[in-house]
């Protein structure tokens, strides 16, 4: 008559679909944030704060590359009484020196494709080509 033969399988597979990901994420290695590695010499400040770098260094990039391409202006940020020219080579690379454990290991974590290194340098593929020349 209820033809329990059909339900019970259907509401477990039901109750399996439906918290899918709440057992699916407690099991996984998915969620093992990267840890970052801090500039060697002990530089404790940046251009923004940590909290800032993480959520928005993007849309900074994307201001320095077209204040110096599109309109010219390349002066140097101020920050601490430090001075930073803008740029990822010139600021950015400077202290982030490695970028397999410091840009890759994030945007590897978050599947983001990043199209910097289409034209830009790393430290030690720059100073590799310098000696070849």
């Amino acid at each position: 008559m209820y033809n329990k033969g059909t339900i019970i399988p259907g509401l477990v597979i039901f109750v399996l679909l439906v918290t899918f990901p709440i057992w699916f994420n407690a099991f996984s290695t998915a969620s093992t944030v990267p840890k970052i590695e801090l500039p060697p010499g002990g530089e404790k400040e940046c251009v923004a704060s940590a909290t800032e770098m993480r959520a928005k260094h993007m849309v900074l990039l994307n201001e320095w590359r077209d204040d110096v391409l599109r309109s010219g202006n390349k002066t140097a940020v101020t920050v601490g009484g430090k001075e930073y020219r803008r740029g990822l080579q010139t600021a950015c690379m400077q202290c982030h020196t490695n970028k397999d454990k410091f840009c890759d290991s994030c945007h590897t974590y978050t599947s983001v494709n990043v199209y910097c290194w289409d034209c830009h340098l790393t430290p030690d593929v720059a100073a590799a080509k310098k000696e070849k020349h």
